[in-house]
């Protein structure tokens, strides 16, 4: 199925990892899973695992870290007897900078000096916002979320300097500090908002063309609200050049067993 199986989220986690690494699952993951963990990848060679490790902690809005694998390992914690080479419904290879492959597994591409990244993901914490009453139209509509290169630097740290992606979601306008509320409880998932309404402040000139993800409308008693996101390191492997790295494709997350 190249859809997300948006009928069944009630699915476990251990599922629908078994759904990637047997090629049935191909689609985004949002909505998924509720109340799960879900984790943007970043795969770097060891030369430059710390430079990344510094960026993170230097960002922790758009890079909020889950787990850090050891180099050559595959198998994470936060997931027992998960594999990340296989349990993400697709991925992106970059080398110099330039997007190369999009795999839907990179077992011939892995290398023992491979450290690995697990950075929270804003879809952990669509759940809390639709158990809070708040709709979200990407998943009723079942897209994938919105996301957007901005204006907005992030720190630098080696090799690592851009600026960060952000994910909009329209919300209503009465809903919108509730949604702030919500979100602002779950930093280790971007936590609140990092802008909302106003899109060309932070670089964003047309809505309607998201760099990443799928355009959704925007109702007029609607804000969007815009949320550090977790494809940043795919934006800042561009502007780098790095020679290698690894990444989820956008939208298609790792699912952990770990619980927002």
């Amino acid at each position: 199925m190249s859809a997300s199986p948006r009928n069944s989220s009630n699915l476990s986690a251990a599922a629908i990892r078994g759904m990637c690494r047997s090629g049935e699952l191909t689609g985004p993951t949002s909505g998924l899973a509720d109340d799960h963990v879900q984790a943007n990848l970043m795969i770097v060679p060891r030369e430059y695992a710390f430079d990344f490790l510094l960026f993170c902690q230097r960002n922790p809005k758009p890079c909020p870290l889950v787990e850090v694998l050891e180099p050559g390992q595959f198998m994470p914690s936060c997931a027992p007897g998960a594999d990340i080479r296989t349990d993400l419904p697709g991925y992106r290879v970059y080398r110099d900078g330039v997007l190369t492959q999009e795999p839907t597994d990179i077992l011939d591409l892995w290398q023992n000096d491979f450290v690995s990244f697990l950075i929270g993901c804003s879809f952990s914490f669509e759940s809390a916002l639709t158990d809070g009453g708040i709709r979200l139209r990407h998943i009723e509509q079942q897209r994938n979320v919105a996301m957007y290169k901005t204006n907005m630097p992030c720190q630098p740290a080696g090799r690592f300097q851009g600026n960060a992606v952000v994910s909009m979601r329209p919300i209503k306008s009465r809903d919108v500090a509730r949604a702030v509320e919500i979100t602002a409880r779950l930093p280790q998932v971007h936590g609140a908002p990092v802008h909302i309404g106003h899109p060309q402040v932070i670089g964003i000139e047309d809505l309607a063309l998201p760099d990443f993800g799928d355009a959704v409308e925007i109702l007029d008693d609607e804000l969007p609200v815009f949320w550090a996101c977790g494809v940043t390191p795919q934006y800042i492997a561009e502007m780098s050049r790095i020679p290698l790295c690894i990444t989820h494709a956008p939208g298609r997350m790792f699912v952990s067993d770990k619980r927002n």
